[in-house]
């Protein structure tokens, strides 16, 4: 279940991000996937890395995306 993960996930966001609108959309499902797009590209993908992200490294990759 990593429903207490994403919703972590979702709090680090707002918080490295407060001058930004982003809509969030946490999905329940099944597989533990997990992934996040951004602008419609995909960003973090669980079943492609094999891993959850670490902290700090969604906003970090947002933020270069955001700034390039």
């Amino acid at each position: 279940n990593y429903l207490p993960q994403a919703t972590g996930l979702v709090a680090e966001l707002k918080a490295a991000f407060p001058e930004q609108t982003f809509e969030f959309d946490v999905v329940r499902g099944d597989g533990g996937v997990f992934e996040v797009d951004f602008d419609g590209t995909r960003v973090f993908s669980k079943k492609r890395d094999g891993r959850f992200p670490a902290y700090q490294e969604l906003p970090k990759q947002l933020r270069e995306r955001i700034e390039a």
